[in-house]
């Protein structure tokens, strides 16, 4: 005997094999098609049958289950609840064989639409209302495979869809995956063998690598897009009101930057004193002066945390207009929270001389490097004869940065650390910046990528001297009890170097308190500290009472741990679209190109005359620093890969002996 049932939806035949029980408790040890032994009770079987064989009765019953004309046997059906004998006795007559009424169990199991199931072997036809939507809704989700199955030969054959266009990047970036469009992509992918992005720049969706990559950072973090809302800015009544109190700063200002830098936020003056005195002054862009905690472009700042700098662009953190009312332009007097300190004649520092202030400080020059930097060395600082602009004031801040650098350094010392030098160690070591120069020549987009050493008399300056206003910042902060964001480093590890609301040593700068604050225009840590410097320069003593911030602030250490994420977020970028460039600059004149590489470790090279790391597996065992001329070719802007095949690896004898600058 043959037993028809229904297991997961699905209409099953099986074998008897032995029975037990009699009536509603009889129950059969069974066999089922596909050789799984089971156990079926009497509640559970739709039909018993003796003959044909189970198996052509299944393959029978399944053709004849396509032919069966559901709206026909619909409309057989009683309105009550029936099984499935009495209806096929309706749509087959009173002949229906075995085959037939599988059949017509198989067909009504599929059809919910049609039949609602009531029980095993039981049905109730739906009612009309309910039948006239159902099927609309199959009728639409039929439109949509096909509409479906169109896209995807399209995009296949290397157009994209009209439709879809508007759609474009959101597919790519943040698609909805129930959508028939994304459904049709991926399946375009799959018969394609090709990612989503390289289908779509095939056809044209997106224009390119690049437009990927900047697609899939703006997703993540800026997802209503990186302009500024033109309507968010400074209200001029509180900037007026601010400027107002301030005094004006008897100085001369300058500040010294690339030419690429628009958001000036620090400056240097020196003004001679007695006995071969002077005062430093270190002015810095006070945006916290006319920016209150909270209000709109804080909220833009908070969202933002930091200007984001990558070749070719940069989204700055605040608006273009509050950047202009702040930035230390030259020409006229410009809000600034300024630390001064008076040095002696050789340099020294007088820390007790330390004061702080907002004020309107004028500004004389925007000095650039490329301009200077060549100008001013040890001999031409100490040359009376020297044109080059403000020659005394730059030869007596370099003549105080070498000893805060030298000051620094002991205390390296001190924590197991090794000393840094002073200067370019090296001439012919590789240059750690680089300046990107994207051009457009004759309708194509051309990267100049020109390398430069650090350690210049002009860097160490500006390095020191801000490191140095870092320094003191947090110590003003530390003294006073003021909470702000520090940033430390200490121990060894991945998590060595942390931002944190407590002030703690920073031992790889040889400092014992180090606070961010000399970019306030850039980074929302700075203009953080600001905020909270600015409390105590008008209220002294008191500031803790007034402060944005008081101490064990839970805000205060929620922005700690966004900012940074946020900043490791935008640095990862920065290094990824500066190795699109690189692989640009490999593969833009012919595909491919001759370079000579550095090894640095664990198989991993340096191209020397970009910031392109590879890696080169022959070169895994050879010593640091080992030079190999390669050819880098089969470049990849989609995965930032590229092929690398050695020429000739140099002996060690060659590289010591080659001064060339890399």
């Amino acid at each position: 005997m043959h037993l028809l049932y229904e297991e997961g939806g699905d209409i099953k035949i099986a074998t008897v094999q032995s029975a037990s029980g009699s009536g509603d408790a009889e129950s059969w040890q069974a066999t089922s098609l596909s050789g799984k032994k089971i156990k079926l009770k009497a509640k559970e079987v739709w039909l018993r049958f003796e003959k044909p064989q189970a198996q052509l009765v299944m393959d029978e019953a399944s053709a004849l289950s396509k032919d069966i004309d559901l709206q026909l046997l619909w409309d057989c059906a009683p309105d009550e609840e029936f099984g499935l004998v009495d209806v096929s006795l309706d749509y087959f007559g009173a002949q229906a064989n075995i085959a037939e009424q599988v059949a017509l169990g198989i067909a009504l199991q599929g059809a919910p639409v049609f039949f609602r199931r009531k029980g095993r072997g039981r049905f109730q036809r739906a009612p009309l209302e309910q039948l006239q939507a159902g099927l609309a809704a199959l009728e639409r989700k039929q439109k949509e495979l096909e509409q479906q199955a169109a896209w995807q030969q399209e995009l296949v054959s290397g157009v994209f869809p009209e439709l879809l266009r508007s759609q474009a990047k959101q597919l790519l970036f943040s698609p909805d995956k129930n959508t028939s469009a994304y459904k049709a992509l991926i399946a375009a992918c799959t018969q394609a063998g090709e990612t989503p992005a390289q289908l779509m720049i095939r056809c044209g969706a997106i224009d390119s690598p690049l437009d990927y990559h900047q697609g899939m950072f703006l997703k993540a973090h800026f997802p209503s897009g990186s302009a500024h809302n033109e309507s968010i800015g400074v209200d001029q009544a509180v900037l007026s009101a601010a400027i107002a109190e301030l005094p004006i700063a008897q100085v001369n200002a300058f500040s010294i930057d690339d030419s690429g830098t628009t958001e000036i936020d620090d400056a240097l003056s020196v003004t001679p004193l007695d006995d071969g005195k002077h005062r430093i002054g270190i002015h810095i862009a006070a945006p916290g002066l006319a920016i209150a905690k909270d209000d709109s472009i804080d909220q833009v700042a908070r969202a933002r945390m930091s200007t984001v700098y990558f070749p070719g662009n940069k989204i700055t953190m605040l608006p273009e207009s509050v950047i202009a009312q702040f930035s230390l332009d030259a020409g006229a007097p410009r809000p600034a929270l300024s630390i001064y300190v008076d040095i002696n004649s050789e340099g020294v520092l007088d820390q007790d001389s330390l004061q702080m202030r907002a004020e309107m400080v004028p500004m004389g020059a925007n000095l650039r490097l490329e301009d200077l930097e060549h100008l001013v060395t040890e001999e031409s600082l100490v040359d009376e004869s020297a044109q080059f602009a403000y020659c005394q004031e730059l030869s007596v801040l370099w003549k105080a940065a070498k000893l805060l650098h030298a000051g620094r350094q002991e205390q390296r010392v001190l924590a197991g650390l090794r000393p840094e030098q002073l200067g370019v160690v090296d001439p012919s070591a590789l240059a750690r910046d680089f300046y990107f120069q994207i051009k457009t020549i004759e309708g194509l987009e051309k990267v100049e990528i020109i390398p430069r050493q650090r350690g210049s008399i002009l860097d160490t300056i500006v390095a020191e001297w801000m490191i140095y206003c870092n320094s003191a910042s947090g110590r003003l902060l530390a003294d006073n009890g003021l909470p702000g964001l520090f940033r430390t480093q200490k121990g060894w590890g991945p998590l060595r170097t942390r931002m944190q609301t407590t002030p703690g040593p920073h031992e790889g700068l040889g400092l014992e308190y180090y606070a961010w604050c000399t970019s306030p225009l850039r980074r929302y840590s700075d203009l953080v500290n600001q905020w909270q410097l600015i409390a105590l320069a008008k209220h002294g003593v008191t500031a803790k009472m007034v402060a944005p911030f008081p101490p064990r602030d839970a805000t205060l250490m929620g922005i700690a741990a966004d900012f940074e994420t946020c900043y490791q977020a935008y640095g990862e970028y920065q290094d990824r679209l500066e190795k699109y460039w690189c692989l640009r600059w490999i593969a833009q004149d012919g595909g491919s190109r001759n370079v000579f590489v550095r090894h640095m470790k664990e198989g991993m090279s340096r191209v020397e005359l970009i910031p392109l790391h590879l890696p080169i597996p022959e070169l895994a065992t050879h010593p640091r620093m080992t030079r190999a001329e390669v050819v880098i070719a089969d470049v990849d802007l989609l995965q930032l890969s590229a092929g690398v095949r050695v020429l000739h690896i140099e002996s060690p004898e060659v590289i010591a002996n080659d001064a060339s600058p890399s």
